[in-house]
């Protein structure tokens, strides 16, 4: 499903920025599906609800505040560093590290960063289980955002300003479509990374993101092999 990367239209990046869930691990490693399930206990021990109606809020939540825990902090006042720390204790063993994506990372040239609606903590502990951490620049995640999740366009402007990202020397890569449509608009290369072989299933289908798809430069499921076509091409 990779788009193959015409080199030239990478030549004058100098920032590569990362999201974190599902894009620089892939979606099947059970990462993400861990927090899912310890945001769903959350909201069900906040309001005292059975497992499936938390799980239909926090949803619910999710699309209509950006994140999970933006909805709960605006509807219950919730301690964001609580919920944070909780939904967070996960077992990273789960990833294994792809030694052609670490290569291409560090080969990289100019700086990189990982961009996450997720904590510092955690975007840290995932990228030194794949053993590709010391290869970023900095994290930006949702604490220097300020807790005002991607894809609000003040978090992007934010990271920008905090970091001297300017659009047109930068890529991102995400693996929801909706949250491309501000890096575009800021002049940025957007690259959209999506599941090996993806088909999508019922439950998944309030994730894609159909309206944005002129927000998309390229599109591919194996990031990896997508950097590595750039730097050998441009080699």
């Amino acid at each position: 499903m990779t788009q193959s990367p015409d080199p030239a239209r990478f030549a004058h990046v100098t920032d590569w920025v990362f999201d974190l869930d599902n894009t620089l691990y892939p979606h099947h490693s059970n990462l993400f599906a861990q927090i899912d399930a310890k945001m769903t206990t959350y909201v069900a021990e906040l309001l005292t609800l059975s497992r499936e109606d938390a799980r239909k809020l926090q949803k619910e939540l999710y699309l209509e505040y950006g994140t999970t825990l933006n909805g709960l902090m605006e509807r219950h006042n919730i301690d964001p560093d609580d919920f944070l720390e909780k939904v967070h204790d996960i077992d990273y063993s789960w990833l294994v590290p792809d030694p052609v994506l670490g290569t291409a990372i560090r080969q990289l040239p100019g700086r990189k960063f990982i961009f996450t609606n997720g904590d510092r903590g955690h975007a840290e502990r995932a990228a030194r289980q794949l053993g590709i951490l010391d290869h970023f620049d900095d994290i930006f995640d949702i604490v220097a955002a300020g807790l005002t999740p991607k894809p609000a366009r003040q978090t992007y402007e934010k990271f920008a300003a905090l970091h001297a990202v300017s659009g047109p020397n930068s890529v991102m890569f995400e693996d929801l479509a909706r949250n491309l449509a501000v890096p575009k608009a800021l002049g940025m290369m957007t690259v959209l990374v999506v599941p090996r072989n993806f088909e999508p299933t019922f439950s998944e289908i309030w994730e894609r993101d159909p309206d944005n798809v002129d927000d998309v430069d390229y599109v591919t499921d194996d990031l990896g092999g997508f950097l590595s076509t750039i730097i050998d091409k441009a080699a």
